[in-house]
């Protein structure tokens, strides 16, 4: 059963909630869940117990908590206008050190990896380039990988990308990180669109989010 722990940034002092979840199974490594832009919701949490059923510990930072505490935001226009507030107001740095905190707390019981999505997505991607200590990471439709595909990660990572996704230019963005990091694995799901691995009904793409969940596994037990 999932829990809300405190945690405390390296960069500023600041505490922030975690959502964390223990491993259902013989525990393989930790996992880093990083958020969309609606914060810590049902969703967010539906995903570190998948992977807490996985065998991995799992934490979802809510990244969010110094702007607004225990903030969630619905799917509509206006959680969608307050998530990107949210994000945009949040300098990297401080993101970073809050994933940075997460990694500190699970690698004392084993090698810890990183998977995003949407805005967790593009952290997940820098995070791989500009943090130490991590053994894997998956990046789900980030925004902003394109910007940033001349970043090296540091450890084995792969990229997940919706075919239909109209604010993310898939080919695009594969170009651009094949460029930079030719090694690294850029998937495309032909009739996905933004956000497929969430489970909201007007978003998820069972067969797209079931495929790209196999890869990010086999990526993360392979590491651990």
């Amino acid at each position: 059963m999932g829990e809300t722990i405190k945690l405390t940034s390296p960069a500023d002092g600041f505490e922030f909630s975690a959502y964390h979840e223990p491993s259902f199974t013989p525990r393989k490594g930790g996992v880093i869940v990083i958020q969309e832009i609606f914060g810590i919701d049902q969703y967010v949490r539906a995903d570190v117990a998948r992977w807490a059923k996985a065998g991995y510990e799992a934490i979802a930072p809510a990244l969010f908590d110094r702007r607004q505490h225990d903030f969630v935001a619905p799917h509509d226009a206006d959680g969608i206008a307050a998530g990107i507030a949210h994000a945009r107001a949040t300098p990297m740095e401080q993101a970073l050190a809050d994933i940075e905190a997460c990694r500190d707390f699970l690698a004392p019981r084993g090698k810890v990896c990183v998977v995003g999505y949407c805005y967790g997505g593009s952290l997940a991607w820098i995070a791989a380039a500009r943090l130490g200590g991590l053994a894997a990471a998956a990046s789900y439709y980030g925004s902003m990988v394109k910007a940033n595909a001349h970043l090296k990660p540091r450890c084995p990572t792969i990229v997940h990308l919706g075919r239909t996704d109209p604010g993310i230019p898939a080919d695009e963005v594969e170009a651009a990180v094949k460029e930079s990091n030719p090694d690294v694995p850029v998937y495309i799901y032909e009739g996905a669109g933004h956000g497929f691995n969430n489970e909201s009904p007007e978003r998820y793409s069972a067969e797209a989010a079931d495929l790209a969940r196999q890869r990010t596994r086999h990526l993360f037990d392979a590491a651990v």
